[in-house]
């Protein structure tokens, strides 16, 4: 099923925000974004794209389609699909320096692998070009399709594009571009962005007067990615002056660029990192995206959690920011709201930077402001709790309710099709706990005007929920208690497992390690009023994962606490359980032998690569049988 246009469009103009979308209509709203840009008709910018939609994508649906192969290209190139000379794959995208320095540490890590000194590391910069991509053998140019076959679009050759500098056919892989400075004098009237045009270079159909001018004037090329310009260094001088060869990239070309390709040179090192279905693991593009605006606030409106906070969101004069158009951000607090004069007629500084919701900086105008004195869900007089307004009519305000029960479905993470919108048609038929959908059957859910096939998929994702493997902590947040993310309650079932918890007072909480005595009072009546419904839900026999207890070695201290130990091969035991009891006795677990481990565990079919870095490191090495009974 595919979304309707009047849907789409709402997504576009932002009328229905990416965190209120459904699993499914995210992915396919993704699927049409992507197509349409690979069409050269992009219906949203590749930043907002990048920014905005695609880590929610990331977020809910990491095993997605997109995600996990190189993206098809779009519906404008029907010809017969031909086999590439050399597989074209996509590049991995990392959107802060953090991102940048893990890859870092894989590049580190795999050079220790092969022996490889980490100071002789090579590393190249590019600018990643925003055009068409293709691949060039000298005698075919083709388009990089699904990164294995691809079309034949050599007639843009035929009529006259030239490579760039001037340079032969046959360099491989590259991209079809157009100058920026060219675009923006001659082009930028008749085309909303350079994708568009070069989308019409590519087509079957006969070129425009623009577009073969474009090409006689060399404005428009094909861009072999071995000439374009570089920066080439070491880790050290990439580490220590990232932002300013960021910088000087960017500013290396006159074409639309929308990032920085790093790679690794080294070729033994490229071997050994190799590929992926969608990328290779030495290759990664930075994109960033930074830009502000000030913007006037139409109205601010309040909004409530399922906590019962209420939020103040800021509805804006529509304003073009990093490629979207901006309507709303959220104020955060009515503390910040009363303190810095953010309503109807003020001015904001509002940001973006790889967010995917708008920040308010700043309020640079202030005005008078309207707070307001009832729920706007259940209309109960609101209370202020600090700086937070809150609605206390917890256990019947509409949206409280609402909130609590598609968080549940949210943070199990292992089901689709419990939204927003599926869990407010529930309300309005009655439902207000988690206990009672779970009692649903497919006849209930038809009479409450859910279709056949819906119906049979919301049974069928219940039975999922509770059948597929999820972490006891994760089950536990799911309840949505007061100070008890999935930190704080993967902290809890370390300590007391989940059958305990129940039992347990103020003094035995606060015992714990990092929870204060105020987190310990709001976890105990936390725990009182979630205790019915578990007890209800404890009859589906969730498949738990359950957290290793680090109480159990608590007063307990071993030779190998502090050492740094690998566990290599098929096991008898669980691999992971053997980890998790490892690092509850203070034992480093590593995935890579170094001159830093101290011993190597190893199973059944150990690779040899393994044993060699643990001969030439002199790490000792023990059997699985051995290294139980040292620690037992």
């Amino acid at each position: 099923m595919t979304l309707s246009q009047q849907t789409v469009d709402q997504i576009i103009r932002q009328e229905i925000l990416v965190d209120d979308l459904s699993n499914q209509d995210l992915a396919r709203f993704c699927e049409l974004a992507n197509s349409t840009y690979r069409d050269g008709n992009p219906i949203i910018s590749d930043q907002d794209y990048d920014f905005v939609y695609l880590p929610v994508l990331k977020q809910k649906l990491p095993k997605h389609a997109l995600l996990q192969s190189v993206e098809p290209e779009g519906r404008g190139f029907s010809e017969e699909k031909v086999l590439l000379p050399e597989a074209m794959l996509s590049t991995d995208k990392a959107y802060s320096w953090l991102e940048i320095h893990k890859w870092i540490e894989r590049l580190e890590k795999s050079a220790i692998e092969i022996n490889l000194d980490i100071q002789s590391i090579q590393l190249k910069a590019t600018p990643k070009l925003d055009g068409f991509a293709g691949f060039d053998d000298g005698e075919h140019l083709y388009t990089r399709g699904d990164g294995k076959k691809g079309s034949d679009i050599s007639r843009v050759f035929s009529r006259g594009l030239q490579v760039y500098n001037d340079s032969s056919r046959g360099q491989g892989a590259g991209e079809i571009v157009i100058k920026q400075s060219y675009f923006q004098i001659h082009l930028s009237d008749s085309f909303e962005y350079p994708r568009n045009f070069q989308a019409s270079l590519i087509k079957e159909k006969a070129l425009d007067g623009k577009a073969q001018q474009a090409i006689n004037e060399k404005a428009a090329l094909f861009v072999p990615f071995v000439q374009l310009p570089t920066w080439q260094g070491r880790i050290k001088e990439l580490i220590d002056g990232f932002e300013l060869i960021v910088a000087d990239v960017l500013s290396m070309v006159d074409f639309d660029v929308d990032g920085v390709v790093f790679e690794a040179t080294n070729e033994a090192l490229k071997a050994q990192m190799g590929a992926n279905r969608k990328f290779h693991r030495w290759q990664i593009a930075f994109k960033q995206n930074k830009d502000k605006a000030q913007v006037k606030v139409l109205s601010v409106t309040p909004q409530v959690g399922r906590t019962g906070k209420i939020t103040p969101v800021a509805e804006l004069e529509p304003t073009l920011l990093s490629g979207a158009t901006i309507v709303r951000a959220t104020g955060h607090h009515y503390g910040l709201v009363k303190e810095q004069g953010l309503g109807a007629g003020s001015v904001i500084e509002l940001m973006r930077s790889g967010l995917v919701i708008p920040k308010i900086n700043k309020v640079l105008k202030s005005v008078a402001v309207d707070i307001p004195t009832l729920c706007p869900s259940c209309q109960t007089p609101l209370e202020w709790e600090s700086d937070f307004l809150m609605c206390v009519n917890h256990h019947l305000c509409p949206a409280q309710v609402i909130g609590k029960m598609e968080y549940f479905f949210k943070i199990l993470a292992n089901n689709d099709g419990f939204g927003i919108a599926t869990i407010e048609k529930l309300y309005k038929h009655g439902i207000r706990k988690i206990s009672q959908i779970y009692l649903l059957d497919h006849s209930a859910l038809m009479v409450m005007g859910f279709g056949d096939k819906t119906s049979k998929n919301l049974i069928d994702q219940l039975k999922r929920s509770h059948t597929e493997q999820v972490e006891d902590w994760r089950f536990l947040a799911a309840f949505g208690m007061a100070r008890m993310g999935l930190g704080n309650c993967e902290n809890l079932l370390k300590a007391y497992s989940l059958k305990e918890i129940f039992g347990l007072n103020l003094s035995r909480i606060s015992d714990i390690d990092g929870f204060a005595e105020l987190t310990a009072k709001m976890i105990v009546s936390g725990l009182v009023a979630i205790k019915p419904e578990f007890d209800l839900l404890k009859s589906y026999q969730f498949n738990l994962e359950i957290t290793f207890l680090q109480k159990d070695y608590s007063d307990f201290s071993h030779e190998l606490s502090g050492k740094s130990i690998v566990f290599t091969g098929k096991m008898n035991s669980s691999r992971e359980g053997m980890k998790k009891q490892a690092k509850a006795l203070g034992i480093k677990v590593a995935s890579g032998v170094s001159r830093k481990t101290d011993y190597l565990v190893i199973g059944e079919n150990v690779g040899a690569k393994k044993i060699q870095s643990a001969q030439e490191f002199n790490v000792e090495v023990m059997s699985e049988l051995d290294y139980l009974m040292l620690i037992n």
